[in-house]
């Protein structure tokens, strides 16, 4: 044989010889050396592929030589060339004969469990004689050619699987009557099943094959409709680990099957949301309509809801405005569900979603959004104004609009007002936007209506967003809010409920303890409602178990926490009115607790509150501490009474000259107590500092020995921080407080005579002498009196009684 018939090297096999005619010279094309399909005769009568002699035509055109025969090398007068009909003719009488016995001898062969090599021949034959002439396909289909190449699928051998998806590639391409065959049954699954089990050249041959059935519009839903298709053609087109063609041709499959509408909603679920947006973008408003709707409820992560907002934020925002309800109703949706992250929700400001927003939920009258509408409109605005994105919040707030939202609080639903709720907690989250809401509260004298709902048991979100609320409030409205929830049984004890439940730490807990810290520390009937609901002895609970380790929270601990001791230190303020403060006190040990929280390393308000709540404690110490009872003096005889002695009693507080404790009476000498309070007087934060200082004065108070409270606090070191305190005057109130403590200090002679080598702390008091207010003045004279910077005049001047 002069070669194979389509002018490769054949793998020569006498099964597929037997009944095959051997080719004729003439058949073959001196240029090509391949059988020709249209053949053509030159002037002198030499026979070529048309293709071929024409292709050489243009080569010797281009290189300015003039027509010749290829084979002769004979000069012609003209390229003119005329069809060898009867050679064509016979060309293709004996291609068809050829290709039905080879045809007959594939069908043969393609048979699971037959030889592979003669299986792997068979295929190669049907691809070379499809491509040969496309009319064989007929041939193919009339020899269910197909159906038997299909079974070689389900092969053991990789190769044969391989080849049996390049050759039904060949057989199916351009020939909608085969891709119907090939889509019977279930050979669109087993392609789909390749595209994740063959390795990556039966990978790329498989989704080649489907690249073509998508070609056909009728096949398309069936490609959509086999399980797992969609997800693993997206797959493939995001995919690093393969290669460049099957990247490519899996997005030409994906783009073909674009024309489903249900598919590209698909598709859009899977990660691939372009078509879907291009429909919203430029289909007809039906087709808008469904995109938009479907938009609303699919499952989007961050990346993809600031592309959806970029993309047609804008669209769905003309379509909010539409007088048509479905589409307002599926834009608002779409809206919905991009809203909820920071960079979304700010696509969705700069492109303008705020004033029809707002328009939406306020405006009454004609084609009215409908209260469920309503709702998302709320939580659409919610989402927006409690993001991190900083926008002038303030824009969206005046009192009348702030007015309208307490208005329809009143009047819908647990779902909306959840989101309005929510939309007050972002805009008192601003503190520009604060002051206005606060300000409409108080006209309209809101704030009874709002603490009712920290009562509702049934929706959670209701009543997180109203104790959120009213955390954002109380800094700006402690009193009106103190007054509400004393105003009506339950508010209080549900809040104290909230912060006991069992369960990790939430943020709903945080806020109502952030809550109740802010209300005025010495309302003393806040104090006595807060006794009677048990809520003291739950914050204690809480508090040693985050201590302990038992009870957590990561996120809200810290917060959690601080208010937790904020407002156990009230406690501290009602002992002069209240007998159960001290009692509860005692039997908690509560100063023991404080000392311990002095220690909370990075938790600045913690540490400066049980500083204060220390100092309260301490000054309680004087009332609480007592002076034993004597025992009767002894005596050497009755005649010689003045020789009797005088009762020894030992173990007395060197500061009270009583029995002191720190559980019974707070002494912060017998809990050691005022070395962690020096150590605080370093303290960066000068809120701390103040607090340290205040509860360490509490030691040199009149009534007591200052003497020896100097004396304490020097064998403490503190002394010297104390006067670092003064030097350094970093705020006016603790300069204030420096300077009483001071003044006590250098009431000790000796300790006067060495500061006053000391020219900072002269220094300081001079100026505090110079420039602090009236009482900070006197008590900076009379420390400078000390230290003979000012004479004492008084003790020069006669008496002038």
């Amino acid at each position: 044989m002069v070669g194979s018939w389509d002018g490769s090297q054949s793998d020569d096999s006498s099964h597929f010889e037997r009944g095959v005619d051997h080719i004729y010279e003439a058949f073959i094309c001196p240029l090509t050396k391949e059988v020709m399909h249209d053949p053509v005769t030159l002037e002198n009568g030499r026979t070529f592929e048309r293709e071929a002699i024409e292709k050489y035509f243009k080569e010797c055109s281009d290189t300015g030589k003039p027509p010749s025969c290829p084979l002769t090398s004979q000069t012609l007068s003209s390229t003119d060339v005329s069809p060898s009909i009867a050679l064509r003719n016979t060309i293709q009488e004996w291609r068809s004969r050829n290709d039905a016995a080879k045809l007959d001898i594939a069908r043969q062969a393609l048979f699971i469990g037959n030889d592979e090599n003669d299986v792997l021949q068979a295929l190669m034959h049907v691809r070379q004689i499809c491509r040969s002439i496309r009319s064989n396909r007929q041939g193919v289909r009339n020899f269910q050619l197909i159906r038997m190449i299909i079974d070689m699928l389900k092969s053991n051998s990789h190769k044969v699987r391989y080849k049996a998806l390049q050759t039904l590639q060949v057989v199916v391409e351009g020939d909608e009557e085969s891709k119907e065959i090939l889509a019977e049954g279930d050979t669109v699954r087993t392609l789909v099943k390749f595209l994740s089990h063959e390795p990556s050249k039966g990978k790329e041959a498989a989704v080649s094959l489907l690249f073509e059935l998508s070609k056909s519009e009728t096949l398309c839903e069936k490609i959509g409709s086999v399980n797992g298709a969609l997800i693993l053609l997206v797959g493939l087109t995001s995919s690093n680990s393969v290669n460049v063609s099957i990247v490519e041709k899996a997005d030409r499959t994906l783009e073909n099957l674009e024309r489903s509408k249900e598919i590209v909603k698909q598709m859009a679920s899977y990660g691939r949301l372009q078509p879907l947006l291009g429909k919203i973008l430029e289909g007809s408003l039906e087709t808008k309509l469904s995109m938009a709707t479907f938009l609303g409820d699919l499952a989007l992560n961050n990346d993809m809801k600031v592309l959806v907002a970029q993309t047609v934020g804008s669209s769905l925002v003309d379509l909010m405005r539409s007088g048509d309800m479905p589409q307002r109703e599926a834009a608002l949706k779409a809206l919905n569900n991009i809203s909820s992250f920071d960079g979304s929700a700010k696509v969705l400001i700069n492109i303008g979603i705020l004033p029809p927003l707002i328009k939406d939920l306020f405006y009454i009258g004609p084609n009215n959004l409908p209260i469920r509408l309503k709702e998302v409109s709320a939580t659409i605005l919610a989402n927006i104004v409690n993001i991190g994105y900083d926008f002038d919040k303030a824009t969206l707030v005046s009192e009348n609009r702030v007015e309208k939202l307490l208005y329809l609080i009143s009047n819908t639903g647990p779902a909306i007002q959840c989101k309005l709720l929510e939309v007050l907690v972002g805009l008192t989250s601003c503190p520009k936007a604060v002051i206005h809401v606060v300000s409409a509260i108080k006209t309209l004298g809101a704030i009874i209506s709002l603490v009712q709902f920290v009562e509702v048991r049934e929706n959670n979100d209701l009543r997180l967003a109203s104790v959120k609320l009213l955390h954002n409030l109380s800094p700006f409205m402690s009193e009106e809010l103190a007054g509400a929830l004393l105003g009506t049984a339950g508010q209080l004890g549900s809040l104290v409920a909230i912060i006991s439940e069992k369960t990790p730490i939430s943020e709903e807990q945080a806020a109502a303890a952030g809550l109740l810290a802010e209300l005025p520390e010495r309302d003393l009937g806040l104090t006595r409602e807060l006794l009677a609901v048990g809520a003291f002895e739950k914050i204690i609970s809480k508090v040693n178990g985050i201590r302990h380790g038992e009870i957590k929270g990561m996120r809200f601990t810290m917060n959690f926490l601080e208010g937790l001791v904020r407002i156990l230190s009230r406690i501290t303020f009602a002992f002069n009115n209240e007998p159960r403060a001290v009692a509860f006190c005692r039997e908690f040990n509560v100063a023991s607790l404080f000392i311990h929280l002095l220690q909370s390393n990075g938790q600045d308000n913690i540490q400066m509150v049980s500083a204060m709540a220390l100092e309260n404690l301490s000054l309680e110490s004087l009332n609480l501490s007592r002076t034993p009872d004597l025992p009767p003096p002894s005596y050497c005889g009755s005649i010689f009474s003045c020789m009797s002695k005088p009762p020894v009693v030992t173990g007395l507080c060197r500061i009270h000259q009583g029995i002191c404790s720190l559980r019974e009476t707070f002494c912060l000498v017998e809990g050691e107590a005022v070395e962690k309070l020096v150590g605080l007087l370093d303290h960066e934060n000068d809120k701390v500092v103040e607090a340290s200082l205040a509860a360490l004065s509490s030691l040199l108070e009149d009534g007591l020995e200052v003497e020896k409270g100097v004396q304490i606090l020097d064998e403490a070191d503190g002394i010297r921080h104390i006067l670092n305190v003064l030097t350094e005057t970093r705020t006016e109130r603790l300069t204030r407080r420096a300077v009483w403590v001071v003044e006590r200090i250098l009431r000790i002679e000796f300790i006067a005579i060495e500061v006053a080598k000391e020219p900072n702390v002269s220094a300081a008091l001079v100026d505090a002498f110079q420039n602090g207010d009236f009482r900070t003045r006197q008590i900076a004279e009379n420390a400078l009196k000390h230290i003979d910077k000012i004479p004492n005049f008084s003790a020069i001047l006669p008496n002038m009684g």
